[in-house]
Order: structure tokens, then C-alpha cells, then sequence
């Protein structure tokens, strides 16, 4: 009995369903290749991981707002040359140790130097060494460091190659080439470039010595793959992380390395405003409290630049990891 009003009941309802319910889609051949197209993209999800680290994206804008200002400030108005030693105009000497006003912003330095405009003119400098020796390094050291773990033939001359650099003191190098070379800004990049790609050829060639061997390069090399392809699409892909932590720590080591050097006097000369001429200025001067101001100013740039990049490369290397994308 139960089933025979389930059948009348069916029998009704397909009567009120008539053909004028229904439209028979239309084929079209851009909408299915569309249903199987995915809009991922590596370096989008990077950057959406990236962004949700608050601490790493307030560095990345304002690293970014500090380099512009660098690139800006000599074009801006009333802005006085860093170079030039400006005349106290009621004694007729130079304006030594002036207090920041209104007029010199930061005040002045001990031969009487604009010290804001000297501290912008010495970050445009050490930020310049700083991103040319960290391409320098990610360049060599990553085609080196990718030959050297990949191709088997070359790891032995390579590793014997790198023992002798490796061992020999990176500040002798710095030191040796200052010496021999007159102390100037290409003197100071060649020096830090002689050696700068040793950790990241190391670094590298150990993380490809890890992949190179997985089911997928075999297949490629069993294919005929060439080299130069199975290095760019199937190795430097996953090393995208460490490389890029690797080159945002190069940046502030490398203005590191100039501080240290015009600390111990080999650095770049006085006419050439740098942040290391800056703080060895500021740094005998830092016993007496009304003349700290020439050490604070440019520590707390230079501090701002090395916390910054340290950050953001940490932030970006986690970011850049496929297990984190969303």
C-alpha cells in the first residue's frame, strides 16, 4: 500500500515537470579550459605570506621609505652639501661641534659639516657597497655553488679551491687589499667581493648535494635533459628561501665590513661620507654627552637598516617555503 502512493505521488510531481523547466546548456570551449585553470602563483602566495608578518612588513616599508628619502634628499630644498664647511658668520671661524636647531637639523660635526646631510650622503654610500657586494655574492656564489654540488666532476677542484680562500681570514683580505689598492670606494667592493661568495657557494652547493639525487633529476637526466635547465627548474626553485635570507643578511655584513675597516683606519677617505666615517667620527666623541649627538644619529640609522634586513630576510625565507603558502 506504501508503495503505491509513493508511485502516485512520483507519477504527479512528474507531471508538473514539464520541458519548459529546464535549458539544455550550450557547450563552450573557453569555459572548460577555464574549469581546469588554477590562478596559484608561487610568488603571489609569498607575498601573502609575507604580508600577514606585521613586524616584517613595517621594516619592508620602512626600509623602503628610508632608501627613497636617500635617493630624494639632495633634490629637496634647502639642503646643504655634505662636503662643504660652513662658516660661523659672527666669528668668522668654522662652525665646530654646532647643536642640532633649526637650521642643522642633526647640528654639525668637528670641522663644522652639515651632519644630516653627511649621514644621508654616508647611507646612500654604504647602501650602495651593501647591494652590490650581496649581487655580487648571490650571482657567483649561486652559479658556483650550483656547478660545484651538481656536476660531479668539479667538486674536487672546486672544494680545493675553496679550502685555500676559505682559510684565509676574511679581515686580512680586506686589510691586504686597502693596503695595496688606494683606499677607495671600488678598492672596498673589490675587497669584500674576493671572498663575499664563499658562504653562499657553500651554502648552496650543500642543499643541492641534498636534492640532486631525487626521483625527478634522475628522470630528467635519463630524458637528456640538458644541465643548465635541470639546475634552473628543478634545483634553484627549492633553495628560492635560504638564497634570499642569504642575501638579506649580506646587505647589512657588508656595511658591517666598512664600519669595521674605517674603524681600524683602512677605510673609505673622509671626503667620501660613509656611515663607517660617521660613527668613527661620532665614536671619539662619545665621552663627551653634548657631542653624542654625532654617534646617535648615525648608530641609530645604521641600526635601523641591519635589524630591518635581518627581519625581513627571516620573515621572507619562511614566506617563500611551499609548506606556508596559502
Amino acid at each position: 500500500m506504501g508503495n503505491k502512493k509513493i508511485n502516485q505521488l512520483a507519477d504527479g510531481i512528474t507531471e508538473e515537470l514539464t520541458e519548459e523547466l529546464f535549458e539544455f546548456a550550450e557547450f563552450d570551449e573557453e569555459e572548460a579550459q577555464r574549469a581546469g585553470y588554477s590562478n596559484y602563483s608561487y610568488w603571489r602566495s609569498t607575498w601573502q605570506v609575507f604580508i600577514q608578518n606585521r613586524v616584517a612588513l613595517f621594516c619592508l616599508i620602512l626600509v623602503s621609505l628610508l632608501v627613497v628619502f636617500t635617493i630624494i634628499q639632495p633634490y629637496l630644498p634647502n639642503q646643504k652639501l655634505p662636503t662643504k664647511i660652513y662658516i660661523d658668520e659672527k666669528t668668522n671661524m668654522q662652525l665646530r661641534n654646532h647643536p642640532p636647531d633649526s637650521e642643522f637639523w642633526f647640528g654639525t660635526n668637528s670641522i663644522g659639516q652639515d651632519l644630516w646631510s653627511r649621514i644621508w650622503s654616508g647611507t646612500r654610500t654604504s647602501l650602495f657597497i651593501g647591494l652590490v657586494v650581496a649581487i655580487w655574492e648571490a650571482v657567483a656564489g649561486i652559479a658556483i655553488g650550483s656547478l660545484w654540488g651538481y656536476v660531479r666532476v668539479l667538486d674536487r677542484p672546486i672544494t680545493e679551491i675553496y679550502n685555500v680562500l676559505d682559510n684565509i681570514p676574511v679581515t686580512i683580505v680586506l686589510i691586504l687589499m686597502t693596503y695595496i689598492l688606494r683606499p677607495s670606494l671600488s678598492t672596498i667592493i673589490m675587497a669584500m667581493c674576493i671572498t663575499g661568495w664563499l658562504g653562499m657557494a657553500r651554502f648552496v652547493r650543500n642543499l643541492i648535494v641534498i636534492i640532486r639525487d631525487r626521483e625527478y633529476n634522475l628522470a630528467s637526466r635519463c630524458l637528456g635533459t640538458p644541465t643548465r635547465r635541470i639546475i634552473t627548474r628543478n634545483l634553484l626553485p627549492y633553495l628560492v628561501s635560504v638564497i634570499m635570507l642569504r642575501m638579506a643578511l649580506a646587505i647589512p655584513a657588508a656595511i658591517g665590513y666598512e664600519v669595521f675597516l674605517t674603524y681600524i683606519g683602512l677605510g673609505l677617505p673622509v671626503s667620501i661620507p660613509s656611515l663607517g666615517n660617521l660613527i668613527n667620527e661620532g665614536r671619539a666623541l662619545m665621552m663627551v654627552p653634548s657631542l653624542r649627538y654625532q654617534l646617535i644619529f648615525p648608530a641609530v640609522v645604521l641600526s635601523v637598516i641591519t635589524i630591518s634586513f635581518y627581519v625581513m630576510g627571516n620573515a621572507f625565507a619562511d614566506a617563500a617555503d611551499p609548506r606556508n603558502h596559502v
